[in-house]
């Protein structure tokens, strides 16, 4: 039994935690889902992140997302701290979750290294690939969900909710980059990231989104038995 990873990811603001957590929910409560959990087919339902998804991430978090130092973070070490983290967190929690047929919901991955230290930062993407093939020993999501916002409105979402974290505090241009790094990957990977258009009201993004994961889980999933 092998689970199923799905992520999501995004520009700041995006709404992807509150989507992660109306999916969860969403999830819980399918008929499908039950039907496949006792029939043996999938396991728990997990929600996890990155960076944070286990004790040492959450440490490393801090570092990163955190301004408690006057020091700054070189683009290089950043680099390093995320891939320290993803290494972590597939070694600790991803890899175990699948191998026990969890469905994972995960609040960013390997897109966000590339989008952010590659093409925000400007560090070289081959090298980023090969970092990323190293932190995640090959494990690739089943369904990356990009809910897709103008960089402009992103930030002022953020900012919105009052305390930003370090990434948050870059300018515009940077996170216009990495709006442009995102579109880059849905565009070079169609059949893995599907596009959520965020910019939508709230329950019109949850239901995007319920829709392209359950068109998902029915093309990975056939009940032993019809689901009333």
């Amino acid at each position: 039994m092998q689970g199923k990873l799905i992520v999501l990811e995004g520009i700041e603001g995006c709404g992807k935690t509150t989507q992660l957590g109306y999916l969860h929910r969403w999830l819980r409560t399918q008929p499908l889902i039950q039907a496949l959990r006792g029939q043996g087919q999938i396991g728990d339902i997990i929600i996890t992140r990155e960076p944070g998804g286990t004790p040492l991430g959450g440490e490393l978090r801090q570092l990163l997302l955190t301004q408690t130092t006057t020091t700054a973070i070189a683009a290089r070490t950043e680099l390093l701290l995320y891939a320290a983290d993803r290494a972590q967190h597939v070694e600790e929690v991803l890899s175990p979750a699948l191998a026990r047929g969890c469905l994972i919901l995960c609040d960013r991955y390997v897109d966000s290294t590339v989008a952010y230290q590659g093409y925000g930062r400007g560090i070289d993407l081959t090298l980023i690939e090969q970092l990323n093939q190293i932190a995640t020993g090959g494990l690739v999501p089943d369904l990356t969900l990009w809910l897709q916002l103008g960089a402009t409105t992103g930030l002022a979402r953020s900012r919105q909710r009052g305390s930003i974290d370090r990434m948050e505090q870059a300018d515009v241009a940077f996170h216009q980059r990495v709006q442009q790094g995102f579109e880059a990957l849905a565009a070079a990977h169609p059949q893995r990231i599907v596009p959520v258009a965020a910019a939508a009201p709230v329950t019109e993004v949850t239901q995007q989104i319920q829709t392209i994961v359950m068109q998902r889980l029915q093309r990975w999933y056939r009940p032993l038995s019809p689901v009333s």
